[in-house]
């Protein structure tokens, strides 16, 4: 109930600001309180600790991920062509939030071991999304029946991944949307029957 509330919301989106200007260790709870225009206690109506918080943001923003690729996915009729959407939706979200994108690809990883299992949990329906767009291209034979799912989910997780990487350490000094039919051919060629 209170992840529909408004307040929510907004130290969601004031947490994503904090921990991308200051790095989630020196982003304080009293800063995402002040950015959210909330008192300090108002934080801990919705959140255990800072934790929590972060937590919280992979789990609305990355939630608000996989909605959007569905969505655009199932209007695609080949798996090439639900790959390639899916890449672009990857790299148009976080293009378009620069903050989004620094938490995602920089400060996660940053966070300690018990913190980066929990939010793998709520990594795993965006890999279910990638295992069924393989699996429907093996069915509709436009993907080699005998590649390994897991191991191609893989590299192709980590190819957007280290892409959207390497535009957020160049400071997004050019424009990520554009690498994406590259690295959709790419792919391509590595699960597609030759």
């Amino acid at each position: 109930m209170k992840r529909n509330k408004p307040k929510y919301k907004q130290i969601i989106d004031a947490a994503v600001i904090v921990i991308a200007e200051n790095g989630y260790h020196q982003a304080q709870v009293s800063k995402i309180a002040k950015q959210a225009g909330v008192a300090d206690g108002t934080i801990y109506l919705y959140f255990e600790n800072k934790e929590d918080i972060l937590i919280s943001v992979f789990h609305e923003k990355m939630g608000y991920f996989v909605e959007k690729m569905k969505e655009v996915i199932a209007e695609k009729e080949t798996a090439a062509e639900k790959l390639l959407v899916m890449i672009e939706n990857h790299f148009k979200i976080l293009s378009k939030d620069r903050n989004l994108a620094i938490v995602t690809q920089l400060e996660l990883r940053q966070s300690n071991k018990e913190l980066r299992m929990k939010i793998n949990e709520v990594l795993k329906e965006y890999l279910h999304v990638m295992d069924d767009i393989l699996h429907y291209g093996q069915e509709r034979d436009e993907f080699l029946k005998d590649i390994d799912i897991r191991l191609a989910r893989q590299m192709i997780f980590g190819t957007i991944d280290e892409t959207v990487t390497t535009w957020v350490i160049n400071e997004q000094k050019y424009d990520l949307v554009s690498l994406a039919p590259a690295v959709h051919k790419l792919l391509l060629r590595g699960c597609a029957l030759r």
